[in-house]
């Protein structure tokens, strides 16, 4: 990603970005890591934290005076979930059918039909 040029880079959205954070957490993670990692700010860090740690898809664990933040188990099934949805739309844009959303949204200008 580093040789890309930054319009060429696709913007990421919010449910990639949870994705990326839970992947990174699986094992458990610092918050610095997890902020390089995903490349992420320090607030967008904090603002994802937050969420996450309110529904629950991460943990927070004390380990030798740290916190780590790690993956629960129904942030596990999200991840898994995320990367079925995902295949199926890469699936989808290699084979794409008339009736396929992603078809209409290549075809069309404004995005839709």
């Amino acid at each position: 990603m580093e040789n890309e040029s930054a319009e060429s880079r696709k913007r990421r959205d919010r449910l990639y970005i949870i994705a990326e954070i839970l992947a990174i957490s699986k094992d458990g993670s610092l918050k610095t890591q997890i902020m390089y990692r995903a490349n992420l700010s320090f607030a967008q860090l904090n603002e994802y934290l937050s969420f996450l740690l309110k529904i629950a898809l991460l943990e927070e664990v004390t380990k030798d005076g740290k916190t780590i933040y790690k993956t629960t188990q129904k942030g596990t099934k999200y991840l898994e979930n995320y990367e079925e949805i995902a295949g199926l739309l890469r699936k989808e844009e290699k084979n794409p059918q008339r009736n396929s959303p992603v078809f209409w949204m290549k075809k069309s200008p404004m995005g839709y039909r």
